[in-house]
């Protein structure tokens, strides 16, 4: 599965800017007025891992192959958007097909790009966001529970939709609604208020190592660990050095990982995915898959096939495959394991599955 990530805000907040940095590309226009993006850029990235390079080293592989992330430049966002003003509907019909949601917040000062308010101030322009999918996910909640539309949903769609309109006309936490159903079931009604967030604190280089006014009020008023700070100007810049030069511009400002590094270790974090590998003499490839993923539904992931006939799955930590030098030795000292259906698989595991054709 491919990590789907729709980048939102209000219009110049360095959506297009974040964008490009993160896919290595001019190919969203970045320019100084509102509505610059119009129709959504996507660009697919491949998810940086250190073990695959690792990997592919001992078993002497031909090719590496990245699991993916895509990223989704989506128009900006006015207040009026659920009403159809500025591109509200074109950017809620495009949000609705994310798997998560990054919310790009401005806090950052500037007399040379336009702000759509008078004044900088991320705890508004994110309730104003927040507001206008409440709005949206209202009017089709109404419109979904009309009896004449409610014999096409089953109970759990009807008993969520319900919950959600509670939550929403009575202002309660949205979020905790997803201790009470499956994450199936709430990723099928589509609604967006309950889709996953990362919230994009937007800074200026003096900001980017602690903060500033902007990024402290912001994370006061919204605690969670969905918050991260990055500048996306900056991103943009280091995105056209050599690696020497990346390497040495990041020590000099303070920079330990890249905003694509920061932003796919968040992703994978509030959708509860993880990687496991298969590596051997033509290719080394890393998988993503959901937490607590069981070993059949994992070999899905490489064809339908495998999990249909699996039989059981040669097991190696990654840790273990670097340390005996690949497959051979950690079978000889005890350190592949074969796992059977019930086998739930941990972040990291080198597997090679067995299955009847």
């Amino acid at each position: 599965m491919s990590l789907k990530c729709g980048i939102v805000g209000l219009p110049n907040v360095g959506k297009s800017t974040l964008f490009n940095a993160l896919t290595n590309s001019n190919k969203a226009q970045a320019d100084n007025f509102p509505f610059c993006t119009i129709d959504p850029n996507i660009g697919v990235v491949p998810v940086p891992d250190q073990r695959l390079v690792n990997l592919s080293k001992i078993s002497n592989s031909k090719k590496i192959i990245n699991t993916t992330i895509s990223f989704v430049d989506i128009a900006g966002l006015v207040k009026g958007a659920s009403k159809g003003e500025g591109l509200g509907n074109k950017f809620l019909s495009h949000i609705r097909e994310v798997d998560a949601i990054i919310h790009m917040i401005r806090c950052f000062d500037s007399d040379n790009i336009q702000n759509v308010n008078s004044t900088v101030d991320p705890v508004r322009d994110l309730e104003i966001i927040e507001t206008e999918m409440k709005l949206a996910d209202l009017d089709s909640i109404q419109r979904r529970l009309e009896k004449s539309n409610r014999k096409n949903i089953d109970d759990d769609q009807i008993k969520i939709l319900e919950t959600t309109l509670d939550y929403i006309n009575n202002d309660k936490e949205i979020s905790l609604i997803k201790e009470s159903f499956s994450k199936e079931k709430l990723n099928q009604c589509g609604l967006l208020s309950l889709k996953p967030k990362i919230f994009v604190c937007n800074v200026d280089e003096k900001s980017i190592k602690n903060g500033n006014n902007y990024t402290e009020n912001f994370i006061n008023k919204f605690t969670n660990k969905s918050t991260i700070i990055i500048s996306a100007d900056i991103e943009n810049q280091i995105n056209g050095l050599d690696h020497n030069e990346k390497k040495n511009y990041m020590e000099m400002i303070g920079l330990e990982k890249t905003g694509l590094d920061i932003l796919i270790k968040k992703g994978y974090e509030i959708l509860e995915l993880e990687t496991f590998f298969t590596s051997g003499p033509e290719e080394t490839r890393a998988w993503t898959i959901e937490k607590n993923c069981f070993a059949p539904k994992a070999a899905g992931k490489i064809h339908t096939d495998f999990e249909k006939g699996f039989i059981r799955a040669e097991t190696v930590s990654y840790e273990d495959f670097i340390k005996n030098n690949g497959w051979m030795d950690s079978k000889t000292n005890g350190k592949m394991r074969l796992e059977g259906k019930d086998y739930i698989v941990k972040d990291g595991d080198v597997l090679n599955f067995r299955f009847n054709t």
